[in-house]
């Protein structure tokens, strides 16, 4: 494991070896999307239409919570069968280096978790995570079709949708606060596995400080920087089975700083939990 320091410089990046960033605005949003996902499984997007100061906010939040005493953290933690809560991630236990990171996921209302840690101001905190929730749903959905436009498939071809707007209320999706402090020896820590997600898509909003790599065929890992006001989005599992494999998930991994805290922010969106994903019928060739 390489690690990633105040000296780092990020090099000036060529157009074949950054992951793309592409502006919503463009007319051909869409395709450059198909690109991105066909060669990288990765991208980035900007004039998104997510304020930055609720980017700024939802940040700010994770900072506030990760900076709690542990003992107050605690009383948020994450059951042993549950999804929601303070934990470590899931995936910890099946690596023998130590991971240098913390998270907390939120599905559906955070108001109980929040009202143990924010006895008195849990409500600010509640209504920040809700506008972000609803904002990065309707991108979600946006981004979604965008990338199911770009290999020419409708919504009247995926027939478990419905309505755009029967889609967009049934998603399942969860938020995941993360937080990778600062690291004191980061050869012997690994900030997150690298594993790929099964989402569709996943959109991170990242702080300043680097640490994501995605790995691309022909390239190794490669560094995401933090662009200010961006998000990235991976392509997940589900997405890349529903293209029969067009599209790449995207495998990623998130390095450990000597001197500096990371955080981050992983919005995972995915299809209603009673559908069965399998590729689509126009991108199967004849048997």
């Amino acid at each position: 494991w390489t690690h990633l320091d105040d000296h780092t410089l990020i090099k000036e990046s060529t157009t074949n070896s950054s992951v793309p960033v592409i502006d919503l605005n463009d007319p051909n949003a869409s395709k450059l999307i198909g690109h991105a996902c066909k060669t990288w499984g990765v991208y980035q997007v900007v004039n998104h239409g997510i304020p930055i100061s609720l980017l700024d906010e939802i940040q700010w939040l994770g900072q506030t919570l990760f900076t709690l005493p542990s003992h107050q953290k605690l009383k948020a933690i994450r059951s042993p069968d549950g999804v929601s809560g303070y934990g470590l991630a899931r995936i910890s236990s099946f690596f023998p280096k130590l991971m240098w990171s913390e998270g907390f996921t939120i599905v559906g209302s955070p108001l109980d978790h929040f009202q143990q840690l924010w006895p008195q101001d849990y409500a600010k905190y509640c209504d920040t995570v809700l506008q972000y929730d609803e904002a990065m749903k309707k991108l979600a959905g946006k981004l979604m079709w965008l990338m199911l436009d770009s290999l020419g498939i409708t919504m009247e071809d995926i027939k478990w949708a419905g309505s755009k707007a029967q889609f967009d209320e049934k998603a399942c999706a969860a938020m995941q606060l993360n937080s990778y402090p600062s690291c004191p020896d980061p050869d012997h820590a690994m900030g997150l596995a690298p594993h790929t997600d099964s989402t569709f898509l996943t959109i991170l909003s990242q702080n300043d400080i680097s640490g994501l790599q995605v790995q691309r065929e022909g390239f190794g890992w490669v560094t995401v920087p933090p662009l200010h006001g961006g998000l990235v989005v991976n392509v997940g599992d589900l997405f890349h089975i529903l293209s029969n494999g067009l599209y790449t998930s995207v495998l990623h991994r998130v390095l450990v700083n000597r001197t500096r805290q990371r955080f981050s922010v992983a919005y995972l969106y995915g299809p209603p939990s009673n559908v069965e994903i399998c590729p689509h019928e126009k991108l199967v060739g004849p048997t």
